[in-house]
């Protein structure tokens, strides 16, 4: 059952690409989900206490609500930034707060570090269940990352081949007309 059960979800894990992972949220980032729940609270009492239309007044009381869920997402930070009023709020460090957490957003993990601790997981698994199978699944595993390695290099001393000599991209591109479809798509999503 255990050995089903790895095949099935090891090759889903692998073939759901890298797009989709994403790092843990960091402090800025909890802080801003925080802050942004604060923000939308100051906003929908405000809009009250201003007698704003009822539009206004459901928007914003919505916001407040759909922020919530931002802040139970990512966690509260170990710090709350000070937001009390909507002077505290409108600082310039809370702006710079905002920005630190949308460039953290970005960031993805590095898909051959990813790949390299794929494989170390799937040899762990394999030795684990041993005999015959598992023997050879940790020989293909390590065969294949190391494979997978050499990619990495090729890929890289290519990148900077071209990098370093773009007089010669024409002709390198050239001499790589005849890759198949398959590499070609391989190639361009590790670059990425």
């Amino acid at each position: 059952m255990r050995k089903v059960l790895v095949t099935l979800i090891l090759p889903c894990f692998l073939l759901a690409g890298c797009d989709s992972l994403r790092f843990a949220p960091t402090e800025a980032q909890k802080q801003n989900a925080w802050l942004h729940n604060r923000t939308t609270t100051i906003a929908a009492e405000t809009a009250r206490s201003e007698n704003t239309s009822e539009e206004l007044q459901a928007l914003t009381g919505l916001s407040q609500l759909q922020s919530r869920t931002f802040t139970s997402y990512y966690g509260l930070p170990k710090e709350f930034p000070q937001a009390d009023t909507a002077e505290d709020i409108l600082a310039q460090s809370s702006f710079r707060l905002a920005r630190t957490a949308l460039a953290e957003s970005a960031d993805r993990p590095d898909a051959w570090q990813l790949a390299d601790n794929a494989f170390e997981l799937a040899i762990a698994i394999s030795a684990l269940l041993g005999g015959v199978y598992g023997t050879r699944a940790v020989r293909f595993l390590k065969q294949a990352r190391k494979k997978s390695q050499a990619l990495q290099e090729i890929v890289a001393g290519n990148e900077l081949f071209k990098k370093e000599h773009k007089a010669y991209a024409g002709e390198f591109k050239q001499a790589h007309k005849d890759q198949s479809p398959q590499t070609r798509q391989i190639v361009a999503e590790m670059k990425v």
